[in-house]
């Protein structure tokens, strides 16, 4: 490790660790293991993301004493192992002082808890804002004979926390961040931190989570930022990574980071999948389940949760179950199979029919005289996600959903699937989706545990996407994700839905389906969020009664 009997030099590694919310035995372990590693490669100071011991988000554990009392016992530990003469610790954690809760980066080094700051500007969503309390406005901490100012979470959004600091004798700038995966959302990020620069003249270190956790996806992509602005420094998206950084005092006081390892971020499509098969993984991994069960259907939608599937755990821990009701089309079934075939995964068959015939036959002096029409459709649709929930409780496997955002949006969200346990589509348009199979058809991911090559059939994604039930008069697809977009992703006046080529009475009919199908959408179950605004969390419309006519 560097000698700094000077402190012209520091040696930085940034961790970007994926920590599960609430196991602080296995997140010390994580941190741990970061922290030697970087040792061995002569790191002064190792910063980890926010929330790196409790998890994020730890919700409503942070406002439990017993989960408190753990996470300071935790903190105590790692202090006292950093005695060894070893690097010190930047940590994210909860904390607690004078009875409040804070979003706290905790210095450990030389065994103790050398210095404690607290994020003061409180702009981490409602998860943060209903369970910590704002600080104070920090001064920058001493690390080895350098001023470092730390900004936590929200505290990067604006110029406030960064000029304090800044104004009370910092060198360096260090963030620790817990920032979830969104289009965009790194380019966002590197933008609000070159904001940060200018207006400081000070370099900067941002260390985000990376990893699933509930409903999101965090992203990663750390980095280190010149005086000037200039990208000197940044980990890979969706992996965890330790990153090392080299800095050095010039004779003007300012400081400079040699050479370091810039690994440039993956965009578009491929960053989608990317955060879908990571949200996936670890929410199969996390809760410590054995693999996966994916009712298929023929249709594009299961073909991919298929393949995101096995591109996350690999087909071995993938079960596709082909259960056709008796009205399915057999082309489906068929295709069903060849997506097996090129995913490589196991597959069971399940006979329905006698299943129906019997419950039909159970119901029919209930039906006698009368059609049982959608009543006996949606029947048959539960028996199917009956079946399928057994068989994936027989495994103790996690059962996914196969529909998609458009799905859920205009309450098409079918009945097979309300026992499902994750939804991997749920904040996807049927268009991405497409984009999304087409993507996977011509590219295998880094890190991928699946085949290359193809692996959804030409012939389903001809056919396209199932068609949009359960409400008429819809628009055809492009157009409707186009108006769906508008009213969930932002606030649009109407004249601005219409300049985007929506007639009001097809933006009318189509907000009166999303508004009467709102209880559907609160059922559905959870998902990785990668949408702007996702539906059901971010965009709640009333169930009872509403405004049902825009103009």
């Amino acid at each position: 490790m560097t000698d700094l009997r000077s402190s012209d030099r520091l040696s930085i590694a940034l961790a970007q660790t994926n920590p599960t919310a609430g196991s602080l035995a296995a997140n010390a372990d994580r941190i741990r293991a970061a922290r030697a590693a970087a040792a061995a490669r002569g790191a002064d100071l190792v910063v980890f993301p926010e929330g790196a011991l409790s998890g994020v988000p730890a919700l409503d554990l942070l406002r439990k004493p017993f989960f408190l009392d753990a996470v300071e016992t935790a903190v105590r530990a790692l202090a006292a192992e950093t005695a060894d003469g070893g690097p010190a610790l930047l940590v994210g954690t909860p904390w607690r002082d004078g009875g409040k809760r804070h979003n706290a980066a905790l210095l450990l080094d030389k065994g103790a808890v050398a210095a404690v700051r607290f994020q003061a500007e409180m702009r981490g969503g409602p998860d943060a804002m209903d369970r910590f309390e704002a600080g104070p406005m920090p001064g920058p901490v001493n690390v080895r004979g350098v001023r470092i100012g730390l900004s936590i979470g929200g505290d990067l959004a604006t110029a406030d926390v960064v000029e304090t600091l800044a104004e009370s004798g910092a060198e360096l700038l260090v963030a620790l961040l817990a920032s979830p995966f969104a289009a965009q959302s790194h380019d966002e990020r590197v933008q609000t931190a070159v904001r940060r620069v200018v207006e400081s003249g000070l370099p900067l270190i941002a260390v985000n989570a990376v990893g699933g956790q509930d409903e999101r996806v965090f992203d990663g992509g750390s980095l280190a930022l010149a005086s000037d602005g200039r990208l000197v420094a940044q980990a890979p998206l969706f992996a965890e990574h330790l990153l090392l950084t080299r800095w050095e005092r010039g004779d003007d006081e300012s400081w400079t980071c040699s050479a370091a390892e810039t690994i440039a971020p993956v965009e578009g499509t491929e960053a989608l999948y990317a955060a879908l098969v990571l949200g996936l993984h670890d929410a199969v991994t996390k809760r410590q389940m054995p693999g996966v069960v994916v009712g298929l259907t023929g249709g594009v939608e299961s073909a991919l949760v298929a393949a995101i599937a096995v591109d996350a755990l690999g087909p071995e821990r993938v079960l596709a179950v082909r259960a056709p009701l008796p009205s399915a089309d057999p082309d489906g079934v068929a295709d069903a199979a060849e997506v097996v075939e090129l995913l490589g995964c196991r597959l069971d068959n399940v006979a329905l029919a006698p299943v129906v015939k019997a419950v039909d036959s159970l119901l029919a002096p209930a039906f006698a005289g009368q059609e049982p029409g959608g009543a006996g459709e949606r029947l048959h649709a539960r028996l199917r996600g009956a079946t399928l929930a057994a068989l994936a409780e027989r495994m103790g496997a996690l059962l996914l959903a196969t529909s998609d955002r458009t799905d859920l949006a205009v309450g098409a969200w079918p009945d097979d699937e309300s026992a499902c346990g994750y939804a991997v589509l749920k904040d996807v348009f049927k268009t991405a989706v497409l984009e999304l199979a087409r993507w996977r058809n011509a590219h295998q991911p880094v890190g991928s545990r699946g085949p290359a090559g193809r692996v959804v059939p030409e012939r389903v994604l001809e056919r396209a996407a199932r068609p949009v039930g359960g409400a008429d008069g819809l628009p055809p697809l492009a157009a409707l994700d186009d108006l769906l977009a508008s009213l969930f992703d932002g606030d649009p006046a109407l004249p601005e839905i219409v300049a985007r080529g929506h007639d009001v009475e097809t933006v009318n009919r189509v907000w009166r389906v999303v508004l009467r199908t709102e209880a559907a959408r609160r059922q559905a179950p959870p998902g990785p969020r990668v949408a702007r605004r996702s539906l059901g969390r971010d965009q709640r419309l009333p169930i009872d009664g509403g405004f049902a006519d825009i103009v």
